[in-house]
This record gives structure tokens, sequence and C-alpha cells, in this order.
């Protein structure tokens, strides 16, 4: 088979072994990290508007939850914004979602990394200083890499035990902090709401990007005074706009939701009917939990403590709630908690990539090598081609200060993030006009799914006012991966163009440049000798020709086998045959077959012709099957709609 090598242990079939608790626990550490930076965020921006912004934030979470419910019902399959999109529109487009979210997973995974060590730096700053922070993050990038590799079931052990101590040292500090108002009273929040609201400066240091960066990803170096300065002042300003610090807020808050696209990127390995728990579950925590964390914040402490303890602001929250005597241990509860949930946030990036990276390979998008498995049915080669894209970049940005490469990091991430949900809406949006007939368990609204969108590009817009270069950050990133991902999808046109070049130069050189072209021309024979199948039930010429020009624009082959299932109750369509010889005329670049198969269509048929023809699932397609075929795509295997 073209491009592919013998597997000695080839990939095993998705289980779904991962029940509730596990799949939330492994996108919810992620997510529900948001916790330690978010409240605070939301203050610097929005004032004492903040638990009105993250609530907002909390809405719009709740009509994505009926956005991605309808996507993955329809098309349960890992890859999230990818395999949306691939299955509605062309591969070159959904593999700008998969580009963005791998993006995504990257600076996740550094940041939390990074910011993990930092808050261990910060508990035991005497014995730390002998291990510096960046070692410590490559090696707890190590860690992770070597327990996904293990499987992801034993990484779901630890993920549990990492959420289910985040959940119980947050409701710790919630509870502690009411008894301090029993205690001490609402004057501190009287005191807040009456205070000014921030002013804005749109794309200028007034409102301090490095500061949002660092306080985004949960930055616990408190030697840059300036920036915190800088935004204590600007909050002391009186006239602030209540909508512009709305936008603002609401802007800043949507780093909040980040890792609500993680279960999409590995619903194959979850138990049937538990992605919706996911996330449900996601969104009760960041309902719950950030706007409480927020208004905590202003019962507790002046606005201006929040700006100068922003950093770290929970682990200040517990020392002024638990007063003298408990006020430290808890502090030290919340760094410790801070530590281990930003090292969950790394196990969520790799085992997000894994899935993802799987499914684009599958789809020809990236070199096969990367689906070579261990006997543990685990593609260790993504995961260590994943570990050192992360190590690169710690290597890349380690000559700038902290608070600087922190602040590169944040504006991939930012921009990556926000964009791969805004594309996932828009696979929903295509989803309903391109595939209405597909059958699906649940159906997200028009209003919910215009208006999370519109949110959506609201937050990215105001991400990009608060700091023009964060686009320029994410571009640096963003175009050298596309063009990885265009080479791939493009290669054939390159090897074309490479053998024309080879075929001038060689006009006085015959003999060696000869062979050279000999191979690349035999490569790109090897690479089109892939078979694809095309299950037709009907004779259509319209939906016939659809089919090949999707296969001649989007696959790489010259080979095409249509295949009609026929029975007792099932005839070949008419005139199917003399259709098929007009197209097999009218596309003399692509070799027709035509295949009667007695039989019945379903997963049993498709298993039996993948392994006599040697053709993976992934590489059979079939039209939209309205709501007669009683199967879903991934009881198929994974075959693909195209028309």
């Amino acid at each position: 088979m073209a491009e592919s090598a013998p597997q000695p242990h080839p990939p095993k079939e998705h289980d779904g072994q991962l029940g509730e608790l596990a799949s939330t626990a492994i996108c919810g550490n992620d997510i529900t990290s948001s916790c330690l930076y978010v409240s605070a965020l939301a203050i610097v921006y929005a004032g004492q508007m903040a638990p009105l912004a993250l609530l907002m934030v909390a809405a719009v979470l709740y009509m994505y939850r009926s956005i991605y419910a309808e996507v993955v019902g329809a098309l349960p399959l890992n890859g999230g914004a990818y395999n949306a999109l691939l299955n509605t529109t062309s591969k070159f487009r959904a593999s700008i979602a998969a580009c963005l979210t791998v993006l995504s997973y990257m600076a996740t995974a550094v940041i939390s990394a990074l910011e993990g060590m930092h808050y261990v730096a910060h508990i035991w700053p005497e014995s730390w200083s002998a291990f510096p922070t960046f070692d410590a993050a490559i090696g707890l990038l190590a860690f992770f890499m070597v327990l996904t590799i293990i499987g992801i079931t034993e990484s779901a052990v630890v993920a549990i035990f990492i959420f289910l101590t985040h959940m119980a040292t947050l409701v710790l500090l919630l509870l502690v902090g009411g008894v301090y108002l029993l205690e001490h009273g609402t004057d501190t929040l009287q005191r807040n709401l009456n205070e000014p609201l921030p002013v804005h400066s749109v794309g200028s240091s007034g409102t301090s990007a490095d500061q949002m960066a660092a306080v985004a990803s949960g930055h616990t170096d408190t030697s840059d005074r300036e920036a915190d300065e800088s935004a204590e002042a600007e909050s002391a300003q009186p006239g602030g706009s209540l909508w512009m610090a709305l936008f603002f807020g609401f802007s800043a808050a949507m780093l909040g939701i980040s890792g609500f696209e993680s279960s999409s990127n590995f619903v194959e390995e979850q138990k049937a009917g538990i992605f919706p728990k996911t996330l449900r579950n996601m969104w009760v925590a960041v309902s719950i939990f950030n706007p409480l964390m927020a208004l905590l914040a202003l019962s507790l402490v002046d606005m201006a403590k929040v700006a100068e303890h922003q950093n770290a602001l929970l682990a200040y929250l517990g020392e002024v709630a638990g007063g003298t005597t408990f006020g430290p241990t808890l502090s030290f509860l919340i760094s410790i908690d801070a530590a281990m949930v930003l090292s969950g946030a790394v196990l969520t990036s790799f085992v997000g990539v894994t899935g993802l990276v799987h499914r684009m390979t599958l789809d020809r998008c990236l070199p096969q090598f990367l689906l070579k498995t261990n006997r543990r049915g685990t593609a260790h080669r993504i995961i260590i081609s994943f570990f050192v894209l992360c190590v690169s970049v710690l290597f890349i940005t380690r000559a700038a200060r902290d608070s600087e490469q922190i602040r590169k990091l944040a504006g991939i991430y930012t921009i990556s993030f926000l964009s791969v949900m805004a594309l996932f809406a828009l696979g929903n949006i295509l989803l309903k006009i391109k595939r209405r007939n597909l059958p699906r368990p649940t159906r997200a609204p028009w209003p919910a799914v215009l208006i999370g969108l519109t949110a959506v590009l609201t937050g990215l817009v105001g991400n990009a006012l608060l700091d023009p270069a964060y686009l320029v950050t994410f571009l640096e990133y963003f175009l050298p991966a596309m063009a990885v991902i265009c080479v791939m999808l493009w290669r054939i046109a390159l090897l074309k163009m490479f053998l024309s070049v080879v075929r001038s130069v060689t006009a006085g050189i015959v003999g060696p440049m000869t062979r050279l072209a000999k191979a690349v021309r035999d490569k790109i024979d090897e690479i089109n000798a892939q078979q694809i199948v095309f299950f037709t039930r009907g004779d259509n010429i319209a939906n016939l020709n659809n089919a090949l020009l999707y296969v001649r624009q989007n696959e790489h082959t010259n080979r095409l086998k249509i295949v009609t299932v026929v029975n007792d109750q099932v005839r070949a369509p008419e005139k199917l045959r003399e259709e098929l010889e007009f197209l097999d005329q009218a596309y003399p670049e692509i070799d027709i077959e035509y295949v009667e198969l007695e039989g019945t269509f379903g997963p049993e048929l498709i298993q039996e012709l993948s392994e006599k023809w040697n053709i993976p699932k992934n590489l059979m397609f079939i039209g939209s099957p309205g709501g007669r075929l009683p199967y879903d795509l991934a009881q198929l295997g994974g075959v693909r709609l195209i028309i």
C-alpha cells in the first residue's frame, strides 16, 4: 500500500474504556485550572463587573455544549474541529483547524509546565534554587510523555487524582472564605462595588499586555512590579465605560474556558454517551467556580490588592480568609494544588494532540511513519514528536525573560484557542447546511450557534485589541506549521514541479538525472496507486460526478472503485454501469472500476473489503445516508462523507 510500511503492532481499535469521571478529569484539569488566573484577569479588566463578565462566558459555554454535542454526535470520531470540517468541506480547510488546535495544545503544555514549576519554586524557593525552572519544565513534559506512552487508561488515574484534589481545594477555599465573611461582614465588597470602573487604552501598555499574559498563564514571578503598578493605577482612574469594561473583561475571561475543546479530540476513547456528560460537567465547574472566585476576591480584598497579588490571587485569598492561624497552611495547599492542576493540563495536551494527530495521519495529512504503535497500542511516535516540539519551543524562547517568554506563548495560545472554538461553530453550521440528513442525537438551535460564534469572535477581537502583538507572535508559529501541512497536502504538485525542474536541468546530464526523474515518477505513481472506494446505491450522475470531483481535488489517487451492494431486496441501479462508462471517458486521469457485490452493506462488509482489498476504512467514502442507515460513522470504522 502506498506510503505505508508494515506495522508489527497494528493500532488497536478504540474500545471506549474511559468513563465519565476519567474523561471529565482529563479535559477538566485544563478548563478548571482557569480558576487560578481568570478571576484576577477579569477583575483587572472589568473591575467590579468581573463576576458578570464570567457569567457571560458561562452562558457562551452553555451554547457551545449543544454545538459540540451535535457535531460529535453526528461524527463521533477523534479530531474535534478538524473532523467537523473534514466531513463538510475540503481537507485543506480542515487542516487549518487542526494546525490551530495543535498550536493551542503546544502552548498550553509549555505554559502549564513552566508555571507549574514556578509554583513549586514559589513554595520552596530555597531548596528549588539549585534546580532551574527551565530544566524542571522539561522534566515535567518528559514525565507526561512517558505516562501517555504507557496508555490513556493509566494516564486517567493520575488525571482523576489531580482533578478531585483541585475540586476539593476550591471548595475548601470557598467554605473558609464564607466563614470569614460571616465573621467580618461585607464592607470590603461594598467598598469595591463603589469603586470606578477601569479605564482601557486599546493596544497600549496601559492595561499591560505583558501583565495579561502572565496572569493568563498563572505566572507567579512577582519581580516585575511595573506592570502591577500600571494596572493598579489604571483601575483607580474614574470614568471608565461600563460597556468597555464588560467587553474587555469578557474577552479576557474567555481564556477561562480553555480545554473545553479537548474532550472532542479523544471521544473514541470514551464510553458511549459519555461525551455530552463531559461537556455538562466542565460547564458546571466553570459556571460555579469562576464567578464565585471573582466574587470572593471582591469580598475579601480591595481591587488594588487584586492587581498587586494577581499572579497568585487564590493563594493570597486563602491567606486572608484563613487568618493568622490557618491562612499560611491554606495558602500552601492552594499553591500545591496549582502546581498539580497545571501539570494536569500538560497531560490534557498530550492526550488531546495524540488523538488529533493520529486522525490527521490516517487521512494522509501527515507522514505515515507517525502511525507506528508500540506493544501497548499507543502511537508513541506522535507523543515523542509532540514532546520534541514543546522542548524546541522552550529552547527558542529561553533567551527571553520569564514574563516575555510567557507573553509570546500566550499570544499563540490566545489566538489559536479562540480560533478553534470559532471554527467548530462554523463546522456546526456547515453540518446543518450540507449534511442536514445525517442522523445525530441532538441538534443545536440556530440562535445558539450564531450567538456562540459571534461571542467567540468578539473575544478574539477583544484580545487582539488588548495587544496587537499577539497576532504577530501567533503568525510566527502558525505559518511554519501550516507550511508543513501544505507540503503534505500538495506533495504531488511539488513533486511534479521538482520533476519538471529536474528535466530542465538534466538536458545535458541524461544518465544520472534520468534515473532520479524515474525515481520521482515512481514515487508519484506509488502515492497515486492507493485505491479509493465509493459506495453508491443510486445512479444519479450528478452525485457520481461530485464524488469524482471530490476525489480528484482532495485525494492523491488515480484509482477509484465504485461499489454497489445488491441482494434479494436491493438491485443494482439500471443506468449505473452506463453512467460510469461515460464518467470514465470524462475523467481519463482516474481509473474507474465498477464492482457489484452480493451482500448487505454494514460494518462487517466494510471490514471484509478493507482486509481483502488492503484499503483503509478512512479511504472508503459514502454519500449522506439520511435516516435510513442503522449505523453511525464510528460503527462503520470511520468511513467519510463526501457528498
